[in-house]
C-alpha cells in the first residue's frame, strides 16, 4: 500500500483494494493495479521487490490482514478448475511428458533387497533394437528408443546377483519382532504423577494393539522425465515436493543445486513419500549416464512393491481407576519401525532407492509420535520407542511418510483404548469423552457428531442390532490434527459367521477454524474418509523372508466403489480463527471409529488392523 500511495500521491489510509486494484477512497477513478505497482520487476527479494534501480524494496511494516467480516470470496463455495482436464485426459500428466531426443528407461531391481550386482550379460538384450544397459555400481537400468523395447530389455537382461540370506523376518513374527527388538530412540512426555496414581488405583485396565505396514499404492505407478546436460538439469516430476527433489538430484549427481530445475506435473498421487521421488532420481541418474533425456515409467509391481511404507507398530495402554470408577491415570506407549527423520526430505539422496544404490546415506534419526487430542487427564504418560530402519535384522521394509504420518496407527490404538475404559466403567463412549474434555470447540464437535448421527446414548451394546448372522453397531473416535478437531462416528455391519465387514456410513464433525472453501473442504473430507476406510478394512503389506509380496491390486486390495460409504458432514466454522487444514485430519480417527463400532456390534474388541474378515474372526 505504501508503494501504491507513492504512485497515486495520497496517504496510505486513503486507499482501498478491490479485486487486486488499489483505488482512492472517494475518487475511484484514481487507481492502480498490483501488476502496475510491481511494474514487471518481480519479487526478487525475500523482503520485498526491487525498485527501478535494482535495489531491494523492504516491507517497512507488516500488512494488517482484512477482517473476516469483509471477506467476499473466502467462506463461499468455489468450483475447482482442474477437474475437467483430469476427467477428459486433456491436462498433461507425468506419463505424458515428451522431450526431444528422449529414450525410455526401466530399472532393474534385485530379486532380494540388499543383493549386489556381480555381473551383467549385456549380450542377453543385443537382439532388442536400440536397447542399452546403464550401470553405475549397483544402480542398473536399461534404455531404448521405444518403450516396449525397454520393457522387454528389463525382462530379458541377465544379471548375476550376490547371495543374500533371507533379510526379512517371518511375517507371522512381525509384531513379536517389534516387541523384542532393541530400541534405537525414545521419547514422550509425562503430566502429573502417573506412577503414584497407578500405585493407589483400585483397578487397572490394560490392552495392546497392532498395526501393519501399509503402502502408498497410488492409483498409477510413478513416472518422471529427466534431461541432464553439462550446463544443468531439468526434471519433470509428480512428487509432492519438487523443490526438494531438485536438491536431491543435485546432491546425487554432484552438480550445483541452482543448476537443477524441477517442473511439477500432475501425477497419480503424491501424498507423503510415495514412488514419485524414487522414479525422479532414477530418471536423473539414467539421463546423466546416457547423456540424453530419459523417461522412466514404473510398472505396477515396482510402484507397489518398492515404494516406502507406512510403518508397522505395536501399542500398549494402561488406565488407572479409583474405587468409584474415575479415571485417575492414562499411560500410552508405542513401539514401531521409525518413519524417516522428521526433517528428512527428498533433498537427501540417501532417502531414495537410487541414492542408496549409489552409496548415499539416508536419515539416521528415528522418531515416532504421541496421541493428539484435548483430553484433560490429570495424570498422563505418553511414551514411544523406535526400531531402527534399514539395518540388518531390524526393519524388513523401507519406511516413510504416508498420509497423516503415524496418525491412524496411534489413534486406532488410543481411541480404541478410550472406548475400553468407557466400557470398563459402564459409561457411554460419547459421554465419557465429554467428561474428559474441557475446550468448547472439542465439546461442540463431539456433541455435533452425536446429534447428526442419531447416537443412542448408553453403555456398550446399546447401539447393537442383529439380523441373522449380521450384527450392526456404531463407534466413535475423536482427535486433533495440527489444530483441526475431528469427531467421527462409523456405522458398521459384521457377519459374525464369516467376519466380513461393511461400513455403510460415516458421520463427521469437522472444525478446522476458518473455512476457506466449503465445497473443496467437503470433497477433501470425503476423499480422506474413502482412503481411510481402505486402510481400515483392507490394506496390509504382506512379505516373505525374501521380499514384499504385495505388488498389485490382487495382493494389495484397496476399497472398491461398491464399498464407498455414505458420508454425512457437519462443518463447524470459526471465521475469527486461522485455518488449520483438512487434508489429513479425518484419516486420523477413522480406523479407531470403525474398530469401536465393530466392538459395539460384536461385543469383542479387535486389536489388530486392518479390520478385515481374518482379524475380525480372530477377535470374535
Amino acid at each position: 500500500m505504501n508503494r501504491a500511495a507513492e504512485r497515486l500521491g495520497v496517504a496510505p489510509d486513503r486507499l482501498t483494494v478491490t479485486d487486486g486494484v488499489v483505488s482512492v477512497i472517494g475518487d475511484p477513478a484514481k487507481k492502480i493495479s498490483y501488476a502496475e505497482i510491481i511494474d514487471g520487476k518481480g519479487f526478487q527479494s525475500k523482503i520485498g521487490w526491487n525498485d527501478e534501480y535494482g535495489n531491494p524494496l523492504a516491507l517497512t511494516s507488516p500488512a494488517k490482514p482484512k477482517s473476516h467480516e469483509h471477506y467476499k470470496v473466502v467462506g463461499t463455495p468455489q468450483r475447482r478448475m482442474d477437474v475437467a482436464g483430469k476427467v477428459y485426459g486433456t491436462a498433461p500428466w507425468t506419463s505424458d511428458i515428451r522431450v526431444e531426443g528422449m529414450v525410455h528407461g526401466r530399472m532393474i531391481r534385485p530379486p532380494i533387497p540388499g543383493a549386489s550386482v556381480v555381473s551383467v550379460d549385456e549380450s542377453s538384450i543385443a537382439h532388442i533394437p536400440g536397447a542399452k544397459v546403464l550401470r553405475k555400481g549397483d544402480f542398473i537400468g536399461v534404455i531404448a528408443p521405444k518403450e516396449w523395447n525397454a520393457v522387454k530389455a528389463a525382462r530379458e537382461l541377465r544379471v548375476n546377483w550376490s547371495e543374500v540370506r533371507d533379510p526379512f523376518v517371518e511375517m507371522s513374527e512381525l509384531y513379536n519382532h517389534i516387541r523384542s527388538a532393541p530400541p534405537s530412540n525414545r521419547g514422550g512426555a509425562d503430566r502429573g504423577a502417573v506412577d503414584a496414581a497407578f500405585a493407589r488405583a483400585a483397578r487397572v485396565v490394560t490392552a495392546e494393539y497392532e498395526f501393519p505396514f501399509q503402502s502408498h499404492a497410488s492409483m498409477g505407478p510413478a513416472c518422471a522425465v529427466a534431461d541432464v546436460r553439462p550446463e544443468g538439469a531439468r526434471v519433470w516430476t509428480g512428487t509432492q515436493k519438487p523443490h526438494f527433489a531438485a536438491q536431491g538430484v543435485a546432491g546425487c549427481l554432484g552438480i550445483p543445486a541452482e543448476k537443477v530445475h524441477a517442473v511439477w506435473v500432475t501425477g497419480p498421487g503424491s501424498y507423503g513419500r510415495n514412488d514419485a521421488g524414487d522414479v525422479t532420481m532414477d530418471a536423473a541418474v539414467m539421463s546423466q549416464l546416457a547423456g540424453k533425456p530419459v523417461r522412466v515409467q514404473y510398472m505396477r509391481h515396482e510402484g507397489t512393491g518398492w515404494d516406502p511404507k507406512a510403518t508397522a507398530s505395536i501399542h500398549r495402554a494402561r488406565a488407572a481407576l479409583d474405587a468409584q470408577g474415575n479415571l485417575i491415570a492414562f499411560d500410552f506407549y508405542s513401539k514401531a519401525f521409525s518413519r524417516i527423520e522428521t526433517n528428512s526430505t527428498e533433498a537427501n539422496p540417501g532417502d531414495t532407492l537410487a541414492g542408496m544404490l549409489l552409496g548415499h546415506q539416508g536419515a539416521r534419526t528415528q522418531v515416532f509420535n504421541n496421541p493428539e487430542n484435548g483430553y484433560t487427564f490429570e495424570n498422563r504418560r505418553f511414551s514411544w520407542e523406535t526400531v531402527a530402519p534399514m539395518l540388518p535384522g531390524a526393519s524388513p521394509l523401507r519406511t516413510s511418510h504416508l498420509r497423516d504420518p503415524l496418525g491412524p496407527q496411534i489413534q486406532f490404538a488410543s481411541e480404541s483404548f478410550v472406548d475400553e475404559i468407557a466400557y470398563a466403567v459402564g459409561a457411554d463412549p460419547v459421554e465419557f469423552r465429554l467428561k474428559h474434555v474441557s475446550a468448547p470447540r472439542d465439546i461442540a464437535a463431539l456433541k455435533a457428531v452425536a446429534e447428526k448421527a442419531g447416537w443412542k446414548h448408553g453403555p456398550a451394546g446399546t447401539r447393537r442390532t442383529r439380523r441373522g448372522d449380521i450384527v450392526t453397531g456404531q463407534g466413535i473416535a475423536y482427535c486433533h490434527r495440527a489444530g483441526t478437531i475431528v469427531a467421527l462416528i462409523a456405522n458398521v455391519e459384521v457377519n459374525e459367521r464369516t467376519g466380513a465387514i461393511r461400513v455403510p456410513k460415516f458421520t463427521v464433525a469437522h472444525d478446522c477454524g476458518l473455512i476457506i472453501n466449503p465445497e473443496t473442504l467437503k470433497l477433501t473430507i470425503e476423499g480422506s474418509i474413502v482412503q481411510g476406510l481402505s486402510r481400515a478394512i483392507h490394506e496390509e503389506v504382506r512379505f516373505d523372508r525374501k521380499g514384499v509380496t504385495s505388488v498389485d491390486w490382487i495382493t494389495y486390495p484397496i476399497v472398491e466403489i461398491d464399498e464407498a460409504p455414505e458420508i454425512d458432514i457437519v462443518l463447524i466454522n470459526h471465521p475469527e480463527l486461522p485455518p488449520t487444514g483438512a487434508g489429513e485430519s479425518c484419516m486420523r480417527p477413522l480406523v479407531g471409529a470403525v474398530a469401536n463400532a465393530v466392538f459395539e456390534a460384536t461385543g469383542k474388541r479387535p486389536r489388530r488392523a486392518p479390520l478385515n474378515a481374518t482379524n475380525i474372526r480372530r477377535s470374535i
